[in-house]
């Protein structure tokens, strides 16, 4: 019985320490929260070339084919293209990318131009491969990782503008290794990547570390759930319909035991 005692305190001591160490994001407000939230499409186009310009060279998404980004609800629908395979401009983003393919008739692969059928493209050929290009650590993929970690964009963003000098008298556990204060144990091994003007956007934002954590957020809080805007429009329908249908259903119930005593 005493050992269990101790167990216990030592596991609440524990988690006090952490809860204690745990620094909680700040609350932003995104365009996309509520049941009538949109995403901001200007913030999901440059979002989209953050995450090729930037996050792309070590984070792969592997859910997410090129055909998606032209989608209803996608960073660059178009009404006159209903079939993403048509949109030029989800054709032109694919071909910026060369994707492995074949065999050919030699038995060989071989690189060609991405099509609106691809995948999002890997950066790494394997996991070990890329643990051995970013010391030992692992890039998580970066196709749910909204929904994936407590505290959704929020923490996403906090973690993308939290990096900062470590306090005094605290050191790294290892080597490469960087302070960030919304990280689990503050260190992590992604070093900061939105410096000041990382990105030149293409309609002329200004592209501070604090607007790319932003965009960049909400491209991939779009990528964790494409569908959410037909999805709160579909609700939306559903609740309307059942309000009618009780109403009707009322009046039918009214007119059915009218000259029946209750």
């Amino acid at each position: 019985m005493r050992v269990f005692l101790i167990a216990v305190a030592l596991l609440t001591s524990t988690t006090a320490i952490a809860a204690e160490e745990e620094v909680h994001a700040p609350n932003q407000d995104w365009s996309f929260e509520g049941p009538f939230g949109v995403f901001d499409r200007a913030s999901l186009q440059r979002g989209y070339q953050v995450y090729r310009e930037v996050c792309a060279a070590c984070h792969s998404m592997d859910y997410m084919y090129f055909r998606m980004l032209g989608q209803e609800g996608g960073p660059f629908h178009d009404e006159d293209y209903p079939n993403p395979n048509d949109n030029p401009v989800i054709k032109a983003l694919s071909a910026e990318f060369q994707i492995e393919d074949g065999p050919d008739d030699l038995g060989d692969m071989f690189m060609r131009p991405g099509q609106t059928s691809d995948r999002f493209p890997a950066p790494y050929p394997n996991d070990n491969a890329a643990r051995a290009a970013n010391g030992g650590a692992h890039p998580p993929d970066l196709s749910v990782i909204v929904k994936a970690r407590g505290g959704g964009a929020d923490y996403l963003d906090a973690l993308l503008t939290g990096y900062e000098e470590a306090p005094e008298g605290e050191e790294p556990p290892r080597a490469g290794l960087y302070y960030n204060e919304y990280f689990a144990g503050h260190w992590i091994a992604m070093p900061p990547q939105l410096t000041e003007g990382r990105v030149t956007y293409e309609d002329g934002t200004e592209a501070t570390p604090e607007q790319m954590a932003e965009d960049v957020t909400t491209f991939l809080a779009w990528a964790s759930e494409p569908h959410m805007e037909t999805r709160k429009r579909m609700g939306f329908g559903v609740i309307i319909f059942l309000i009618i249908l009780s109403g009707l259903t009322f009046l039918a119930y009214k007119e059915v035991w009218r000259d029946v005593e209750h």
